[in-house]
């Protein structure tokens, strides 16, 4: 680590939830043996949003890095397994009305390479099966509802990601870094005191008066009250591409038969999708849509009614929502992280995926440079990218959207610029051309894999009409050969419930 004058040994996070309690965990695991001093100061009664209950796999690194096993916080989150992303109803081409949007590993080389070689002669407008479904084993171990644990007997190593309660699993990181030496205090902040020479100096409490830090991060929500309302950092909305900025929550039971999900549901209604996701004790369901074409009061009648509760007395929970991203979320003495630096609905499960790249970029570059403006600059290039990124993914399922119930999803097609990344990609992809090498040129600026990009354009039916018969001399694959080969590997993996019966045993123990 960099020994320089401006180091800062006294680190004060403001705002807590899952955002908060992961930094404050990956800070006081790197750096507290190196006489950081970490102080988490939250409010008890701003609660936790809670949208997004799921993740990307990435967060398994997370565990990883700090040294947590499954066993540890999955049982205590009611956390379940996470194999990949369904999305029902957003496209209406026969054949083509449902996707799925998998995780995959080296070992889906084969089957990937399959998709790809099947993907890219349909793009040409032959007549061959692309529907992504078809090659990914992780479709098959949802549809089936198994967790991503193979045997070792299969040589199949599974990527996968989690679900969790927001709630829970804030209160087990704070735990998990209190016991650590993060200090914790719980107080209101009345105002942000700044230094003469622009830096914030420290902010002032009723309960604990003056909290003074060297360094400050802003878990403060969409409140952002550290970057926006005192640094006045500019806010970029997303808009003109994404048109959500509102949700509905509420719970519903699990299914009667003891069976248990392991993938996302994400499924498309009139106004937006709605979620559901599979905790070990509920669902968690709720409808993310736009206020300009639904009230709150029209999409919780929806939400109600696909669910099956018009007549329930279970509350739904109303959320609004700042669609975009801060210009710069290092600043200065203060680093912006999660709602505070900006947000892009849960469609893809990105949110901790970013608090988390977003912290261990700011940790590697302090350690080279302190306070370094030229280290600044690159952490929040990189921090932008990213959340443009993951924009350009997200806007790609409303733009390949083939719906036209509601002028909702017209305009979600018709009435939004592309972007010049998707622009590009699209226009390769509609004439048969070399999407990978595309992409390939696109990677500084592309959060989702060439993998990815194939499954939504393949997925949504993105197809030339009226396909020829391809040419004797093209390898085709076919799609019986890929199912056999797919459904074989299904016995190497147990039941879902089952694997979570065993994660808890093995805590007991």
């Amino acid at each position: 680590m960099a020994d320089t004058p401006t180091t800062a040994k006294r680190i004060l996070i403001v705002g807590g939830g899952t955002a908060g309690w992961m930094t404050a965990a990956m800070l006081v695991h790197s750096w507290a043996k190196h006489g950081f001093e970490v102080t988490l100061l939250e409010s008890d009664s701003i609660g936790i949003i809670g949208v997004g209950e799921g993740s990307t796999p990435k967060m398994r690194r997370f565990f990883d890095r700090i040294g947590v096993s499954e066993a540890e916080w999955m049982p205590h989150c009611n956390a379940t397994y996470k194999c990949g992303i369904r999305f029902p109803d957003w496209s209406t081409k026969p054949g083509y009305q449902s996707y799925y949007h998998p995780f995959f590993s080296q070992s889906d080389d084969g089957p990937i390479r399959a998709f790809y070689q099947n993907a890219s002669l349909r793009s040409r407008n032959l007549d061959v099966h692309a529907h992504p479904d078809t090659f990914f084993i992780s479709q098959y171990l949802a549809g089936q509802r198994r967790a991503p644990q193979p045997d070792e007997r299969s040589g199949y190593v599974a990527d996968y990601a989690y679900h969790f309660d927001a709630a829970l699993i804030g209160d087990f990181l704070k735990r998990w870094s209190t016991a650590r030496g993060v200090r914790h205090l719980v107080g209101t902040v009345n105002q942000v005191r700044v230094h003469e020479n622009g830096d914030i100096a420290g902010v002032d409490t009723p309960e604990h008066g003056q909290v003074d830090a060297d360094f400050f991060v802003d878990c403060t929500g969409f409140a952002s009250l550290l970057i926006g309302k005192t640094l006045n950092v500019p806010f970029q909305p997303y808009k003109q591409w994404l048109f959500n900025d509102s949700a509905v929550a509420m719970p519903t039971p699990l299914d009667a038969d003891g069976t248990l999900p392991s993938e996302t549901l994400s499924r498309a209604l009139k106004f937006g999708w709605v979620w559901k996701i599979p905790l070990t004790n509920r669902y968690g369901n709720g409808y993310v849509y736009s206020s300009e074409y639904v009230d709150k009061d029209a999409a919780e009648r929806e939400l109600r009614e696909t669910l099956g509760l018009l007549d329930s007395p279970v509350e739904a929970r109303h959320l609004r929502m700042r669609v975009g991203r801060v210009e710069k979320s290092w600043v200065r003495n203060c680093l912006a992280v999660g709602l505070a630096q900006g947000f892009i609905e849960p469609l893809e499960a990105t949110a901790l995926m970013i608090v988390q790249d977003t912290v261990d970029m700011f940790m590697q570059r302090y350690e080279q440079g302190g306070f370094s403006e030229r280290y600044r600059a690159d952490v929040n290039e990189k921090i932008n990218l990213i959340f443009d990124g993951v924009k350009n993914y997200v806007f790609t399922h409303y733009k390949l959207n083939s719906r036209s119930d509601t002028e909702y999803w017209v305009n979600a097609r018709e009435a939004t610029p592309l972007t010049p990344e998707l622009e590009r990609i699209l226009a390769v992809w509609d004439r048969g051309g070399d999407l990978l090498s595309e992409l390939r040129s696109q990677a500084g600026r592309q959060v989702y894999s060439p993998t990815s990009w194939y499954c939504i354009l393949a997925g949504m039916g993105r197809f030339p009409t009226r396909p020829g018969k391809p040419p004797r001399d093209v390898q085709v694959f076919l799609p019986a050969e890929m199912r056999k080969f797919c459904e074989g590997m299904l016995q190497h993996f147990p039941d879902h419930r089952q694997a979570l019966e065993r994660l808890k045993q093995a805590e007991a123990a």
